[in-house]
């Protein structure tokens, strides 16, 4: 088969196929539920062939009229440099290619106002949709812009009633509570995340709530949060362990704190896993190639990612969408198996 001269045209691709015109438009231009219908498998299939080897590229800002859609997704999280939200991302954005969408991100660095410029930014290049990681407790925002009509999806954290594909974060924090229990912990410390973020609340009440259930609880002087970086989890860390009646475990709401709190640790002349036990969450790669592996709770970030663009894009079609949890694993290793505390 030989190429056109002319860049190919749907009316090519429709006559080679051997399809009507709205045939070929519809499987190669839909996505979803609606590209399915368009025609049988083995005349879909001719036809996306038919267009690969005439290099049919469609035009998009002539779909974009026709449809008034543009086929892109915006996503806003707090900052891409954090390996769980890029690999959030990396979900996202997979799942949309392969349903006919485009996407980009931008970072908001969790500042009320930076959020709303971007995502006012996001409107004004006619995006179909927002996802966003970095949704604060306070819905307010979120509200306002459903109110408008504006399709939104939340990732990671949830906010509200607002629809989200999030991991079951209480159920993490409890299994974490059952693991030191099971070690034989008594004082316990839980550090890290900030007050407006659910990944954070969450975490801390499963955690706590269990341990609770058990018959132990966390003093008040133990429940530090003041941020998700290592350097929080240092300093946090550090205010409990220079304190005369330390912790023999501490539980970080995520692996950067951990890996700050194991700093704290080593700072003071501590060995993890025999002096102190510490666990983080999420399971980052960082977790299992750390000096010393680092014990934690694997939530399914890349799962995530694809969820959350499954329901943005259902969304936008038309379909009925639920919010997703998904379920998380704890992962012991070497920084809390040392010994078993009494």
């Amino acid at each position: 088969m030989s190429e056109p001269q002319s860049p190919a045209t749907l009316a090519d691709v429709a006559r080679v196929a051997r399809v009507h015109l709205s045939t070929a438009s519809r499987v190669l231009h839909s996505t979803g539920a609606e590209s399915r219908r368009a025609a049988g498998p083995q005349t879909a299939d001719r036809i996306r062939q038919v267009a690969r080897e005439l290099n049919y590229m469609r035009d998009p800002a002539a779909r974009q009229l026709r449809t008034r859609r543009s086929s892109q997704l915006a996503v806003l999280v707090p900052r891409l440099s954090d390996l769980v939200l890029a690999t959030i991302y990396e979900g996202i954005q997979g799942r949309a290619i392969e349903r006919g969408y485009t996407t980009y991100v931008a970072n908001t660095q969790d500042q009320d106002e930076l959020r709303m410029r971007l995502t006012d930014v996001a409107l004004a290049r006619r995006s179909d949709g927002l996802i966003f990681g970095d949704a604060s407790l306070d819905h307010t925002f979120l509200d306002e812009l459903r109110g408008r009509g504006v399709p939104v999806v939340l990732v990671s954290r949830r906010s509200g009633d607002h629809i989200s594909a999030t991991c079951d974060d209480v159920a993490g924090g409890a299994l974490v509570a059952d693991h030191l229990a099971g070690l034989g912990h008594q004082r316990l410390a839980v550090i890290g995340g900030v007050p407006w973020a659910s990944t954070a609340v969450d975490r801390i009440e499963g955690f706590i709530g269990r341990l609770g259930e058990l018959g132990r609880e966390v003093a008040t002087d133990l429940r530090v949060q003041n941020g998700f970086d290592a350097r929080s989890g240092y300093a946090a860390a550090l205010r409990c362990l220079e304190r005369p009646d330390p912790p023999s475990a501490i539980f970080a709401v995520n692996d950067f704190a951990a890996l700050g709190a194991m700093g704290a640790a080593h700072s003071l002349g501590l060995q993890v896993g025999r002096d102190v036990a510490i666990v983080g969450y999420n399971d980052t790669s960082l977790a299992e190639v750390a000096p010393l592996p680092l014990t934690s709770v694997r939530s399914p970030m890349r799962d995530m990612g694809t969820a959350a663009a499954d329901l943005m894009i259902d969304l936008i079609e038309g379909v009925a969408v639920e919010s997703v949890v998904l379920a998380p694993e704890l992962v012991p290793r070497e920084s809390t198996l040392g010994r078993v505390a009494t």
